[in-house]
């Protein structure tokens, strides 16, 4: 008989008396450890997840993590370099999330529970073509413009504050559009300022955003030329000549 065979019982049981006794501190700490021990050490804990679930938070909220899959590098990436929110002189750039996700942290948060849905169209290829982009531009658009319009544009408002706009400095049309309609409440930013960033897709029965005033419509001839209403008439005809 091996000497050795009759110390495997005891050695195992030993272990058992140990997972035992670790089982009771973690189900009963406060009977084994004081107080300002545990709480220390849950402080700590908490620091340790905090940390690391903002740093994950802010790993998904750049423009690197935004244009790591092709279907937004190849297609509303590109349209961005070409815009000012891109290239300007002051050298002030806007990001996707800049445009896309509020600064606040609960409004953070919950932008990125809802857009958690995304992954989604991801893992099954919803656009993960061009052809699939363009057919879908529409219905995706009015989805964000929706967006932008129930949260009173707030991406928006990450940069532009309307309290701090100088009229002064702004066209005479672009002064009198935002003092009548920004300022007031009355439309929102999304309203008038569709494709600042990306290019429209198909607006054919789609509102521009903005009508004439009720003053303009219909008027014609001398009453109407001459100050800002002559200027937003002829940008509208611009427009349309387009």
């Amino acid at each position: 008989m091996n000497p050795n065979d009759g110390a495997k019982p005891g050695f195992l049981v030993r272990i058992w008396h140990a997972v035992l006794r670790f089982w009771r501190i973690v189900s009963r700490p406060s009977a084994y450890l004081p107080l300002g021990f545990l709480t220390l050490g849950g402080f700590l804990c908490g620091v340790v997840f905090w940390g690391g679930f903002n740093t994950v938070l802010e790993a998904t909220n750049t423009e690197k993590f935004c244009i790591s899959c092709h279907e937004m590098r190849d297609n509303v990436y590109q349209e961005l370099t070409q815009t000012v929110h891109f290239s300007n002189r002051s050298g002030v750039r806007a990001s996707c999330p800049d445009c896309h996700v509020p600064h606040n942290w609960t409004d953070k948060i919950a932008r990125k529970m809802q857009a958690s849905k995304e992954v989604w169209g991801k893992i099954f290829g919803t656009i993960s073509t061009r052809e699939k982009f363009l057919n879908l531009r529409l219905e995706l658009a009015k989805h964000e413009w929706g967006r932008l319009k129930a949260n009173d544009s707030l991406e928006c408002r990450n940069c532009h504050s309307s309290v701090a706009m100088d009229f002064t400095k702004q066209t005479r049309r672009a002064a009198d559009i935002h003092s009548r309609f920004l300022t007031t409440g009355e439309k929102t930013c999304i309203d008038c300022h569709k494709g600042i960033a990306h290019q429209l897709p198909d607006m054919t029965g789609i509102e521009p955003g903005w009508k004439e005033a009720p003053e303009l419509q219909g008027r014609t001839g001398a009453s109407y030329h001459g100050g800002p209403e002559s200027e937003l008439r002829a940008y509208l005809t611009r427009i349309e000549a387009r």
